[in-house]
């Protein structure tokens, strides 16, 4: 029998046999520990091996559940995005608040998961849940007067903004402390501010209002930010289009 494709295994339609003994493993078990891997050591320390040894189990013993590290890859993002949330009542006749609670959920999905952000790029196969998400923010979109490209492109759009922050706060993730940095900063602006003074200026009054250092995790502030000004200027399409 020939293995399973990715799709096959991402959408269940490949036939299982009927008779003969019960599997020791899961697929979902196993795309369950891979994510766990991943979570605690990185994308670049999953392996068939590594995963088989954590299961207790030999690597030919998982190629009879996924072929390799490319199918078990496109489970992972799958289950790791999950299913998309539902509208909270009195949004759904609100497209604002739709693509708001979307854009705030996956950025949690992305930040639980930062190896998910290396998966979810190029062309390639679609799980389910992955679908369900476009197919969420497609609907809250729908009889806004926008085209179908349009709609895909308000997408991408506001995933792309989403995508970036996660990015940046992964990379954030074990470097120098927010004050160390902060004091860096300083010594910089000490040295040469006059030269920048709008860069200054700017660093001085974040400070003064948020009370907090300019260098802190601020990825929440700037993902608020921008999807309020993605959406003022869908409104303002929408409402061309609408008339």
């Amino acid at each position: 029998m020939p293995s399973p494709t990715t799709v096959e295994l991402l959408w269940g339609t490949r036939q299982r046999p009927k008779r003969g003994p019960k599997p020791a493993l899961t697929l979902a078990g196993i795309v369950d520990e891979a994510i766990a891997l991943a979570d605690a050591e990185g994308l670049a320390s999953l392996s068939m091996q590594r995963l088989a040894e954590r299961l207790g189990y030999t690597k030919m013993s998982l190629y009879r559940y996924v072929p390799g590290k490319e199918q078990l890859t496109a489970l992972m993002l799958d289950a790791a995005l999950g299913a998309p949330p539902e509208p909270e009542p009195g949004q759904r006749a609100s497209w604002q608040a739709a693509l708001r609670q979307w854009a705030m959920t996956i950025f949690g999905r992305y930040r639980a998961h930062p190896w998910s952000l290396e998966l979810a790029v190029g062309v390639r196969p679609m799980g389910p849940n992955e679908m369900a998400w476009l197919e969420v923010a497609l609907a809250a979109l729908s009889g806004t007067g926008l085209t179908g490209p349009e709609r895909l492109d308000t997408v991408v759009l506001i995933n792309g903004h989403v995508r970036s922050l996660a990015q940046q706060s992964r990379a954030a993730t074990g470097a120098q402390p927010a004050e160390q940095v902060a004091r860096q900063f300083a010594d910089m602006m000490a040295a040469a501010g006059d030269g920048y003074p709008e860069v200054r200026a700017a660093f001085v009054e974040e400070a003064a209002t948020t009370g907090a250092s300019p260098f802190a995790d601020n990825a929440g502030d700037a993902l608020h930010f921008g999807i309020e000004r993605i959406l003022d200027g869908l409104a303002v399409l929408v409402a061309a289009r609408t008339g």
